[in-house]
């Protein structure tokens, strides 16, 4: 944390050994491994502070971005949300196949725009994000939850289609 390059860094209050070890029993990565590049940044209230983590590996194709709520005093750690898209692009390419295998012929004519997987316990679950046009603009598109494992759809919610 102490060499954040996300302008302001991570308040002094947040830079404890007992800090770190409970947002590192935290995180997950998706391969288990420690990301090779990470920013860190971070605002404190008068008892709470808000402490955000990002990481990606070289070639994914986005970040992982877990957000918490730190009690400094007692060091204790709680997620707030997460975004994570450090995807490689073969699994990537893998998991559009096989979305696309369980809806065949219904996103077609929709691109994929977004991908991003779902911490423990939900780790093998990854979300598939279609759309008819850019993001922005899009008339049409699907959100749907896979589970890599058991090859089923979890849920599946369609936008203006």
């Amino acid at each position: 944390m102490r060499d954040s390059r996300r302008p302001g860094g991570v308040p002094d209050e947040l830079e404890t050994e007992a800090i770190a070890e409970a947002v590192a029993g935290r995180i997950w990565t998706l391969d288990g491994e420690a990301w090779t590049t990470t920013t860190a940044g971070g605002s404190c209230g008068p008892r709470t502070c808000t402490l955000e983590i990002a990481g990606a590996d070289p070639g994914s194709q986005g970040d992982d971005l877990w957000v918490f709520e730190v009690e400094p005093a007692t060091a204790t750690v709680e997620v707030v949300s997460t975004d994570l898209r450090a995807l490689p692009p073969a699994l990537v390419d893998h998991l559009d196949e096989l979305t696309r295998s369980i809806f065949p012929g219904r996103l077609q004519g929709l691109n994929l725009t977004n991908a991003r997987w779902l911490p423990t316990p939900d780790e093998t679950q990854f979300v598939m994000s279609y759309r008819d046009g850019d993001e922005e603009g899009s008339a049409c598109g699907a959100d749907i939850s896979v589970d890599m494992i058991e090859r089923s759809v979890l849920s599946e919610e369609s936008l203006d289609c």
